[in-house]
């Protein structure tokens, strides 16, 4: 458990051992956006990967182009299967002598495994360094942040979200809801995590893991394990953006990168769904989505699911949602509250409403016009 479930009225996240928030939810929401909080991440993972070879090596295997990345150079990465499915969405960043990979929470034993069966004789070293280093988040440049660099940490890793990568693209028309996303991730040894708490006061306070997945979905922000299922591409969610560098040469799933945005589309497509506030209710992770008034009909199909929501301290009830590619950008939604399990034609369960704010649009990829053959 963590050093941060010791301060006032903090609630646990029971899933993660980390704090869900600290009894203000949507007041987090705010310090956190404004800089005046830092968010307890240390439920994350941490592998460390060191050797000569280690920056060539990742980037022979992974989406992003790592050889060059300058010390202290904050990029985030995808390991794909053979298929172009999303197997691990890394953050990365090299200290000059060791790179930093950080993780969802469960995985970084999962990927040290992997790593290690790579590794054949290449100079490199892979540890899981996730019960020796935590991580702590704040945004902006704020004072939640000065106070995490005036205690020394190991590394800060600096979300790319902001802006297009070198070598990447965004499917998202005009501008961007992450391009004011200022998000730093700062590495600090487990012993030092009290040192932090210590820190907090009148001008810095602490937000937990709602008020962070708030900011994150309105930011269309993907996450792992809050929007990846097993059959997830980077083009879904406008990942191509800051993980994907499509010049880059060869790695394990390429070609499903390659031909999904070159000749393809990609099957389903991330929105924002802005929810009907009505009943003050917020559907569950994996709840399904319908077209508009087709919800409570046993025999209606859904279009999509919804990968997480979220009551936002502007925007009110909002999610992300999976859709099928071929859903109309402007078309009403419903969503079916309740169990995500249940069975899909049972028609039980509230209806809440809901309209489609576009992430990625149904046209995305096909980027090349590769004229058709003539035939006999």
């Amino acid at each position: 458990m963590s050093v941060f479930l010791d301060l006032p009225a903090a609630i646990a996240d029971e899933a993660t051992g980390v704090a869900a928030h600290y009894g203000e939810p949507l007041r987090e929401q705010r310090a956190l956006e404004g800089g005046t909080a830092v968010v307890d991440l240390s439920h994350r993972g941490i592998v460390v990967v060191s050797g000569d070879d280690r920056l060539s090596w990742l980037n022979s295997m992974t989406s992003q182009q790592l050889t060059g990345l300058r010390p202290g150079e904050s990029t985030e990465t995808l390991l794909l299967d053979p298929n172009g499915r999303i197997e691990y969405a890394i953050r990365v960043v090299d200290d000059g002598t060791q790179s930093w990979l950080l993780v969802d929470e469960g995985l970084a034993e999962r990927l040290t495994a992997f790593l290690t069966r790579m590794r054949f004789a290449l100079r490199v070293v892979v540890a899981n360094r996730s019960e020796d280093f935590a991580v702590v988040g704040a945004f902006g440049n704020g004072a939640a942040l000065r106070l995490l660099r005036e205690l020394n940490p190991e590394v800060e890793w600096v979300d790319p979200w902001q802006g297009v990568q070198r070598g990447g693209v965004q499917y998202a028309r005009g501008e961007h809801a992450g391009a004011h996303w200022e998000f730093t991730q700062c590495v600090f040894a487990r012993d030092r995590l009290a040192a932090v708490t210590a820190g907090l006061g009148p001008d810095v306070r602490a937000a937990g893991l709602m008020a962070l997945a708030a900011l994150e979905v309105r930011a269309w922000r993907p996450t792992q394990h809050g929007d990846l299922d097993e059959r997830s591409i980077a083009h879904e969610f406008d990942w191509m953006r800051t993980a994907v560098h499509l010049t880059k040469g060869c790695y394990r799933g390429q070609e499903t990168v390659a031909k999904v945005h070159n000749l393809g589309r990609p099957p389903r497509r991330l929105t924002l769904l802005h929810l009907d506030g009505f009943r003050g209710e917020l559907p569950v992770p994996g709840a399904l989505v319908y077209l508009a008034d087709t919800a409570k009909d046993p025999e209606a199909r859904p279009v999509g699911r919804i990968t997480r929501a979220t009551l936002h301290y502007e925007w009110g009830g909002i999610a992300l949602a999976l859709l099928k590619r071929s859903v109309p950008e402007d078309a009403e939604l419903e969503v079916r509250s309740g169990d995500a399990g249940a069975d899909p034609k049972s028609s039980e369960g509230d209806v809440i409403a809901a309209s489609q704010e576009v992430i990625v649009p149904a046209d995305a990829g096909a980027s090349r016009d590769i004229p058709r053959l003539k035939r006999l």
